[in-house]
């Protein structure tokens, strides 16, 4: 058995269990000081399995003043009194997907657990009443001052986005449970809050006017993930052992965590972030997989975007829009984009300060290949085992030099898709017909980049689709309504085979025609670098 050099953290945040087990612990306690000593009311929006839960409890370990698991990290030389408060932590993602009755009870055992230390006044019933003179017990038995922290405060409502009524009963009582750390503040030291959604979603905050939202702060960019630098210097001797497992340079390495994981800028000032538990698994198990998909996809999120046209979760990849278009309450949104964004499937990819505008983009292969995967059965009406198929057919024939038969792999399966897949009104309109097979081949080839290299495959600009193999280059142009003949000039014309003109490997280009009226491709033509015809197929044009 293969002796591990280093030990993650990837079955646990409970940072006391890290620290005292010798796990890997990426130091965020200069910012955490930083924060409690300049803020009482602190909120922080990141999507999930971005190390929020830990960040709640590295703060309930510090405000214990549990100094003997700080030792060595930036606060120990920070901290010079270490005084120990009593705290109370909630994570609400137990209270997901419960009437407002399961949930009332399961708040209530929570309660209860504090009660047991500080007492409970049995006149006080309520979710509010209970929590508020649980507060005020707690500072006066204890001497100190109050530390709340909430993790995932917004999980017992993003199922019910549209539910109304039960999302508005389960609103009400929550309203109640979050009035009390405005009304007690007297008896409370410091709140934290880490949810997936804005604060200002659900209007439980309207009288909380008092809380910082540092999610697009940029010297708080860092507090959860793992930063560029980090990765280069602190996790560096890491990298260079996953190296050493996958067989490649450590610069490979390097390229292919910023491929995978990258990508997360949470204001205009960002320094590249990656996924942070995608970074520990691939660490840790020596391979690079989409590891943030496989920890279970957020099923919420997609019978959410079926309120949308489900096309539109990739209509926002390079979109220019003000802060204000991505960062409202989900429930007032008129598009899928703040959803998508708030829960990490978009990121902040540039800013135009001359228009104060930000460009949104997919923040890293991961999770495009797992928006593909777990939307493209939705949206093309084809079975996980049909999407399997072709990937598999189309990898097979091209790493055999055969462009054309996967051509007609992928032919088929779109003649497999159902008629009524768009409305006719929306098939009349030229320009959402040619939009549906532009995602159509932009989700078949970024797939196919599973198991081949795909370049440039967002087919609106540049060259179509470029699949490298270990012998051969295929430059592909689409054409809807529009020739083979055209496809292959723009190929040549914008020098799209060049860069690969001189790697010894053989060039094929291939201009394909999809008939929108046929509903299907109908022609290709594959020649080589100088020109030269080798295969054509046309199909009852």
């Amino acid at each position: 058995m293969m002796q591990r050099k280093f030990r993650y953290p990837v079955d646990t945040d409970q940072f006391e269990r890290i620290r005292q087990s010798g796990r890997l612990y990426v130091d965020k306690t200069d910012m955490l000081f930083d924060l409690v000593d300049n803020y009482d009311y602190v909120f922080l929006s990141r999507p999930r399995r971005f190390g929020k839960s830990l960040l709640c409890n590295t703060f309930r370990a510090y405000f214990e003043g549990r100094k003997d698991l700080f030792e060595g990290l930036a606060i120990a030389s920070l901290e010079k009194e270490w005084k120990r408060y009593p705290v109370m932590q909630f994570s609400m993602s137990g209270l997901k997907d419960l009437s407002v009755e399961e949930a009332r009870g399961k708040l209530g055992n929570r309660f209860s657990y504090y009660e047991a230390t500080y007492g409970r006044d049995e006149s006080q019933v309520t979710p509010g009443a209970r929590f508020a003179g649980l507060v005020q017990r707690a500072h006066a038995q204890s001497g100190e001052k109050v530390v709340i922290l909430i993790d995932e405060y917004d999980a017992p409502i993003m199922g019910l986005l549209y539910k109304p009524e039960e999302r508005d009963a389960i609103r009400a009582m929550m309203r109640e449970f979050f009035q009390v750390l405005k009304d007690e503040g007297a008896h409370i030291r410091f709140v934290f809050m880490t949810g997936i959604t804005k604060f200002s979603q659900m209007s439980i905050f309207s009288e909380l006017n008092n809380l910082m939202n540092i999610s697009m702060m940029p010297e708080y960019a860092g507090l959860c993930g793992i930063t560029k630098t980090e990765l280069a210097t602190t996790l560096r001797p890491n990298v260079e052992d996953l190296a050493e497992r996958l067989g490649c340079t450590v610069g490979e390495a390097y390229g292919q965590m910023k491929e995978y994981y990258d990508g997360y800028h949470f204001c205009e000032d960002s320094e590249d972030v990656y996924a942070p538990f995608s970074v520990l698994r691939a660490l840790n198990e020596g391979k690079i997989k989409e590891y943030w998909f496989e920890s279970g996809t957020s099923s919420s999120l997609v019978e959410n975007l079926k309120h949308y046209p489900l096309t539109s979760a990739f209509s926002y990849d390079g979109v220019e829009v003000s802060w204000r278009q991505f960062a409202v309450p989900c429930e007032d949104a008129e598009s899928a984009m703040p959803l998508l964004y708030q829960a990490g499937y978009l990121s902040i990819g540039g800013y135009n300060r001359a228009k104060d505008a930000y460009i949104l983009r997919i923040p890293n292969k991961e999770v495009r290949n797992g928006l593909i995967y777990n939307l493209m059965p939705l949206i093309m009406k084809r079975t996980v085992a049909d999407n399997d198929s072709l990937v598999n057919n189309m990898t097979d024939c091209l790493f055999n030099g055969d462009i054309s038969t996967a051509l007609l792999h992928l032919r088929s399966y779109i003649a497999g898709i159902p008629y009524d897949i768009i409305t006719r009104e929306e098939w009349d309109n030229k320009e959402q017909r040619e939009g549906f097979y532009k995602l159509l081949m932009y989700m078949v080839f970024s797939i196919l980049n599973n198991k081949v290299r795909c370049e440039n495959k967002c087919i609106l600009g540049r060259a179509d689709v470029v699949i490298e193999t270990k012998k051969d280059v295929f430059v592909l142009e689409l054409k809807v309504d529009d020739t083979v003949e055209n496809a292959l000039a723009q190929i040549d014309d914008k020098s799209y085979a060049v860069p690969w003109s001189s790697d010894g490997r053989r060039v094929v280009k291939c201009g394909v025609r999809i008939d929108s009226e046929k509903r299907n491709i109908t022609q290709w033509r594959v020649t080589d670098e100088v020109g030269q015809l080798s295969e054509e197929k046309l199909f009852g044009v």
